[in-house]
């Protein structure tokens, strides 16, 4: 099974950015033996020069982006404020399910400022939720990919995750 962390925006050569690429790395090479892998990254580029739009055209926008992007379906997992505010050990367990009914790609998916469509939280499998904070979009990134990391380590038996 494919993991990936799909996000509207690029953010470039910035220490998050890093982070992201190495717990997404370090992912992969643990998802390897569980079948989980490769575990990427897809950055959707943001509408440009919009500013004058609605944050409804806006998500709209994005939204075809991101389905031209993810043309190939799978399991959507969308982030989302409203969402699950689910535990590491709980995340897992959702990802080895999907694994086990031969899912080919899982998707979570983080969406521009405004936030995502309505259509494309309705599409989702479920929303995941980082509590009731509202959270840099550039951490956000880092901590989901540290999450997708956890989860094939609980998965694996390894002891990174502590309960």
């Amino acid at each position: 099974m494919r993991l990936t962390l799909c996000a509207v925006g690029k953010l470039g050569a910035t220490v998050e950015n890093t982070l992201v690429k190495d717990y997404l790395n370090r992912a992969t090479l643990t998802g390897r033996g569980l079948g989980i892998s490769p575990v990427d990254l897809l950055e959707v580029e943001a509408k440009k020069g919009a500013k004058a739009a609605t944050s409804a055209l806006l998500k709209a926008q994005e939204m075809e982006a991101i389905k031209s992007t993810l043309s190939d379906g799978g399991i959507l997992i969308t982030c989302d404020e409203h969402g699950e505010p689910l535990t590491s050990r709980q995340i897992a367990t959702r990802l080895n399910t999907y694994k086990d009914r031969g899912e080919r790609r899982v998707t979570f998916l983080i969406g521009g400022a405004d936030g995502l469509d309505p259509a494309l939280l309705k599409a989702s499998a479920f929303s995941l939720a980082f509590g009731p904070q509202t959270w840099p979009h550039a951490l956000v990134r880092v901590m989901l990919a540290e999450q997708m990391y956890r989860a094939t380590t609980i998965l694996a038996g390894l002891p990174y995750h502590r309960d």
